[in-house]
């Protein structure tokens, strides 16, 4: 068992399934710009480090800045309008957050996506289940920096030694380091075993179901 009291959860990848709707507004950004269209494994490899990153590294190499800042806002105006076509939550999240709130957990959510999408979809698919929602901003650093950690952490008066991050990738398990705080790294995800256990994961679990043990 996790003695915690605060659950910090990322949000790509652990609560949402969101691959297939970023894969088709990186594509859609892509093609405005006339360059060639990636696929969705390409896409699933890209994936962590924010939408700057999962643009620069999808359009070809060498790519000028200027460009690179026009696919981003494409990209931008595209994914708000269409994160929700094929996104949905993993089977057991609803359940899971559900029974956390019973139990009395505080829940939060980081993601390296931009700040206005994450609150977005907190609302629309978990709605009375997530307590903060912070992304990157100009005032947030992206992940692996605590920043979101510690700005969600403040508003919900967490105690550091009773919070648990929970992500699907080796820059979740760094950020809760960073953060420190426990980590516990979840296999359903965009990254691999071998990456998280690299970062530091403390537990690894399979399916909501074990956390809903574990926590």
């Amino acid at each position: 068992m996790i003695y915690a009291t605060t659950v910090i959860f990322d949000l790509d990848g652990t609560l949402l399934n969101t691959l297939e709707d970023l894969a088709d507004s990186v594509n859609y950004a892509l093609q405005e710009l006339g360059f060639p269209e990636r696929s969705d494994n390409e896409i699933k490899s890209f994936i962590g480090n924010g939408v700057e990153q999962l643009i620069i590294r999808s359009v070809p190499e060498n790519t000028s800045e200027e460009k690179i800042k026009e696919c981003l806002a494409v990209f931008k105006i595209h994914y708000i309008h269409n994160s929700k076509n094929k996104t949905k939550p993993y089977k057991g999240i609803i359940e899971l957050l559900t029974n956390l709130k019973k139990k009395g957990f505080k829940i939060g959510v980081v993601s390296n996506k931009f700040d206005k999408a994450v609150k977005k979809l907190c609302n629309e698919y978990f709605f009375g289940l997530i307590d903060s929602a912070i992304g990157e901003s100009t005032n947030i650093k992206k992940k692996p920096s605590p920043d979101g950690v510690k700005k969600v952490m403040e508003e919900l008066n967490a105690d550091k030694d009773k919070t648990v991050m929970i992500g699907d990738s080796k820059i979740d398990m760094q950020t809760a380091k960073n953060a420190e705080i426990y980590s516990v790294g979840v296999l359903w995800g965009f990254d691999t075993e071998q990456n998280l256990i690299e970062a530091g994961a403390k537990e690894l679990v399979d399916s909501p179901e074990k956390l809903n043990f574990i926590l």
